[in-house]
């Protein structure tokens, strides 16, 4: 297979400013989105939709796994005072539930202490980065209509972004890189418009606790902005600036590196690049800690160890060597890591296909490739919006993190799942004592969280319970790709405490055991009846599966079997059918046809159990396309659909249900699945695409044996390196 070509057939590129579509370079740690100029010289026009009457956030942020911001308390803010007792089968149990409430992703009537809580830590923009200009000795910001002959293309198989464009009669070239070890840029700027006022400009913001903005650009007196004087950079002959910043416990480093360059403070919070000759070459490392004390990142694998032993504190993150050669060193250090990570691995090519269906699917699968590796595979769970902008303030869904990971090892990418993985065993206290409280074994994971591991308060959140086993599937996955003592070890005691709460959870019955109530299932629409909520039909099978694995690695390491597992998995209540299809829940209404069709993954997502007829859930199939609210669905819904028809032997509806043409199954032309204007991208999406076509491709554990058995018998269907799914 020609992978090259496979890949660069699918580059972005645009020549007109599509305010939902920009471009991003990063590696896992560190990211940086652009507009059109390669740099963020025009933020508002690429807007995320206002929310609760503020201002609206910009899709071109600057991210860092370790780049988090606390606003200091007015008060000693505690979960205590949003803790309700609710009854159980085991009796009161507490949950951080609200004061409030959360209306269409709203909040309403919040109490100080749980908007504060929901809130932070949150995710940090390290800085704004972009073109001005000097006219008349004034600098001024360019306006869209300086810029003219725009043409912008991201090459996949070097992971550089070349932006040309006509300013004031110049023409100008920019080349925009990230190092594939280190939380920086290259920035390559070819132009005679150097020489007559064009520069560069970085801003530097306060953190934000909006929803939805990790910048705030109102309270310049809350946090300090200081250039030193340059020196000669260690090991070469460039200079080399460093901008110290502090916001209030967070602390962050900006060494900018270059020759013919000058930098200056010019203003509060702002530093100029100013150029001494046509070309601009030079790179801008972010350092967390401020302390100048920086070593290189190396591989995520040991990164992992390193991000969660500074992770108590916001902005104490990874310190990494700041010291980056001129930005074209920069994009060559990325077009060598590129094509090796594209030749690693995976790859699925449809494009000698007929169907046209085939090349736009051909095209997401690459992107999402690209995103996830950019976005996903660092040292922490992933935001729903990765690190381009801010959702949620930034704070990761555990219950999302399935969707955001898993598909790297059917890619044989499993080092990509490994670093977020870890970050579990950094909140396994947290996780054991929320457990305790509520008289449960093990550890119960939260939903909302930052770094710390820390709930939030909320109606939805703490009453799931789909991420629990989450962990569990991960780490299968990892041991199935490297079946080692090494692995048993490194995740036991994530699997079994998982497992421990699982067990005690589940209560028996005369019928069997049950979940709940309370509870909310994956399809939170039940929320309003979280007290009365029980059996959700993903969640019995999941959690059947879940222990049944829990046990196999005790097995494997050796231990005796716990009799309590397995007495859960075998004897879990029967999901509950109606109408000859699986009911979403146990209880009345049983199934209301918005979000989620979150039944269909219980054999889809999950590999076939005892509990789920695979005859029952094809009529369950079958009656959820015909009658969906599609509007509010999300998009890892589609890739779920096409899991259970692939898995059911229908590869027609698999293919259908992936490129369904619904609102929040549109995937931009920079490859992001765009949800809403406040979500306007959504990695569940891109993840959960790139599980289901390798799925597709290679198959499960005892599937057909027959060639990419997920797609229709008429699709000329190549693939290589793939790993069957469980």
């Amino acid at each position: 297979m020609d992978r090259e070509a496979l890949v660069r057939r699918h580059n972005v590129r645009q020549q007109a400013l599509d305010p939902r579509s920009p471009v991003s370079v990063g590696n896992g740690e560190f990211a940086f989105t652009m507009d059109l100029t390669g740099l963020q010289t025009f933020p508002g026009l690429y807007p995320v939709g206002v929310r609760d009457e503020l201002p609206p956030g910009t899709l071109l942020g600057t991210q860092a796994q370790w780049a988090w911001h606390s606003v200091p308390p007015a008060g000693p803010y505690t979960l205590a005072d949003s803790t309700v007792l609710y009854d159980s089968p085991r009796g009161s149990v507490p949950y951080v539930d609200m004061v409030g409430e959360i209306v269409n992703d709203r909040e309403t009537d919040t109490s100080a202490a749980e908007t504060w809580l929901r809130a932070n830590p949150h995710r940090l923009d390290l800085g704004r980065i972009g073109f001005r200009l000097i006219e008349d000795g004034q600098e001024r910001a360019l306006t869209p209509s300086d810029v003219t002959a725009t043409e912008q293309t991201l090459d996949l198989w070097t992971g550089t972004v070349t932006s040309r464009f006509m300013l004031a009669g110049h023409p100008v070239k920019v080349t925009t890189a990230c190092h594939p070890d280190v939380d920086g840029l290259g920035l390559r700027v070819e132009s005679p418009a150097l020489g007559h006022g064009l520069l560069i400009g970085i801003d530097f913001p306060y953190g934000s606790e909006a929803w939805h903005d990790a910048a705030d650009w109102t309270k310049p007196e809350a946090h300090t902005t200081k250039l030193d004087l340059p020196a000669q950079a260690p090991t070469t002959n460039a200079t080399q600036w460093v901008v110290h910043r502090e916001l209030d416990d967070s602390r962050y480093d900006v060494v900018v590196t270059g020759s013919g360059l000058d930098l200056e403070q010019a203003g509060e919070h702002s530093v100029r690049i100013n150029a001494k000759r046509d070309v601009l070459d030079l790179s801008i490392a972010f350092v967390s800690g401020g302390d100048g004390d920086c070593i290189p990142r190396g591989n995520k694998e040991s990164q992992a160890t390193t991000v969660a032993s500074q992770q108590a504190k916001p902005g104490a993150g990874v310190v990494r060597s700041p010291e980056l050669e001129a930005g074209s060193c920069v994009a060559a250090a990325s077009a060598d890591w590129w094509p090796r990570f594209w030749c690693s691995g995976g790859a699925i090519e449809l494009d000698s296909t007929s169907d046209p269906r085939a090349k736009e699917l051909e095209r997401r699968i690459v992107l999402s490739q690209y995103l996830t590796t950019i976005n996903c595979s660092g040292s922490l769970p992933p935001q729903e919006t990765g690190l381009v902008c801010n959702s949620w303030r930034g704070r990761f869904h555990l219950e999302m993190h399935w969707w955001h990971a898993a598909h790297f090892a059917p890619w044989n990418r499993v080092e990509l799942l490994l670093p977020s993985l870890r970050w579990y065993s950094t909140v396994l206290d947290a996780a054991r004592q929320t457990a305790k409280q509520q008289g449960f074994d093990g550890v119960r994971w939260p939903k909302q969280v930052g770094p710390d591991g820390r709930e939030s308060p909320s109606t939805i959140g703490t009453f799931l319970i789909w991420q629990q086993p989450h962990p569990i599937y991960l780490a299968e996955l990892v041991y199935r790709a490297n079946p080692t003592r090494e692995v048993l070890e490194e995740f036991a005691e994530i699997v079994l405490d998982s497992a421990a709460f699982m067990a005690s959870f589940a209560h028996p019955t005369p019928r069997g055991f049950e979940l709940g109530p309370p509870l909310i299932p994956a399809q939170e629409s039940y929320g309003a009846i979280r007290s009365t909520v029980t059996n959700p039909t993903f969640e019995l099978a999941y959690w059947q599966w879940g222990l049944n694995t829990a046990a196999a690695w005790r097995e494997r390491l050796g231990l005796e079997p716990v009799p309590a597992w397995s007495d859960v998995a075998e004897g879990m209540v029967p999901p509950r059918v109606v109408d000859g299809v699986y009911a979403a829940i146990d209880a009345e209404p049983f199934t209301i046809r918005t979000d989620h069709p979150s039944m269909l993954c219980a054999l889809g997502v999950l590999p076939e159990t005892a509990l789920i007829d695979p005859d029952v859930m094809r009529a369950t199939l079958k009656d959820v396309l015909a009658d969906w609210d599609w509007g509010s669905t999300w998009g890892w819904d589609y890739p779920v659909m096409a899991m259970t028809a692939a898995r059911l032997g229908d590869p027609e509806a698999a293919v259908d249900a992936l490129l369904l043409e619904a609102g929040k199954n549109t995937v931009l032309p920079n490859g992001h699945n765009r949800q809403t204007d406040s979500l306007p991208l959504y990695l569940p999406g891109n993840g959960g695409l790139l599980a289901a076509a390798a799925l597709m491709a290679a198959g499960w554990d005892n599937g057909p044996d027959r060639h990419a058995p997920g797609f229709p018998p008429d699709w000329t269907v190549r693939w290589e390196g793939l790993v069957q799914s469980p």
